[in-house]
């Protein structure tokens, strides 16, 4: 007796079938998602490599027409100038949940400035210069020497590090306000390593000097004290 052959059913069949073309079609979908990991990651190297050399950089600055709000006549004599360094560390500590978390915003500047001390020639009062040109001589009395400029270098300064904690409020004054705190603490420093009296000295000769060059042989130069009325 011979039997029929057997049949398969039609969705077996067309599962067998198709086996091998998902197959196909998964693999190449692993292939073209290889390939773009690739060209991405040669992508990124090329741009971390040759970025400085493709990418150009370049500041534009505005500015508005000057105003001068204000002018006034000087007669400084500057006899002594220091030039100062001094890091300056400025730290906003700020404090979240009752204290329970501490935070702060800080800034690390090193500044770099002058200071300049000297005599306000315009604070010469009446009977300050005594002459006589018959005895050859002149007395002259400057007023008291002080601080007459501090000033920062703003191509010599610059900021070491800014941090701002996760939970800190970031105040952008903070650097105004560093660069504040050290122009007084340069004059500080100034004073404390005696400019001022280094100012009244050099003054006291110059003005002597430049008395003695006008023909004046007895020169007497001297300096006000700073409490005198």
């Amino acid at each position: 007796m011979q039997y029929p052959p057997r049949q398969t059913p039609p969705e077996i069949h067309n599962r067998c079938t198709s086996a091998p073309t998902i197959g196909r079609v998964r693999g190449a979908r692993i292939g073209a998602w290889l390939a773009l990991l690739a060209v991405t990651i040669v992508a990124a190297i090329a741009i971390v490599w040759l970025g400085p050399a493709l990418l150009q950089y370049g500041t534009s600055v505005r500015s508005t027409p000057s105003v001068v709000v204000a002018v006034r006549d000087l007669a400084r004599l500057e006899s002594a100038e220091y030039h100062v360094e001094r890091v300056i560390d400025v730290r906003d500590r700020q404090s979240l949940l009752f204290g329970l978390i501490k935070t702060q915003d800080a800034i690390l500047l090193v500044a770099v400035g002058e200071v300049s001390a000297g005599v306000d020639l315009a604070d010469l009062r009446d009977g300050d210069v005594v002459a006589d040109p018959g005895h050859g001589t002149a007395r002259i009395t400057l007023p008291p020497a002080r601080v007459l400029l501090t000033r920062l270098d703003n191509e010599r300064t610059w900021v070491y590090s800014r941090t701002t904690d996760l939970l800190a409020q970031r105040h952008e004054d903070l650097e105004t306000r560093a660069r504040q705190e050290a122009e007084r603490t340069l004059e500080r420093s100034a004073i404390e390593s005696g400019i001022i009296a280094r100012a009244r000295t050099n003054a006291e000769n110059t003005v002597a000097a430049l008395v003695h060059s006008l023909g004046y042989a007895n020169v007497t130069v001297t300096t006000r004290d700073e409490d005198a009325p």
